[in-house]
């Protein structure tokens, strides 16, 4: 998280639009509504199978602390 921030921070408006062009350019209009969706659906099950790891270890967690 520490690094993404510190990345995000070290990029200006000019690399910003840089990066926004060559992303056209590799793969023209179309194509990017389809990898925005890629990426959508990509980050909601990292973050659903976050939550489910999360869920898991408090419940373990509160398994050991009611069998003490």
């Amino acid at each position: 998280m520490l690094f993404s921030a510190l990345f995000l921070s070290a990029i200006g408006p000019g690399e910003l639009i840089a990066i926004v062009l060559v992303v056209l350019l590799l793969f023209g209009g179309k194509k990017i509504p389809e990898l925005m969706k890629g990426l959508g659906q990509g980050i909601r099950e990292f973050n659903k199978a976050k939550a489910n790891i999360e869920t898991e270890v408090k419940e373990n967690i509160r398994e050991i602390e009611s069998n003490k």
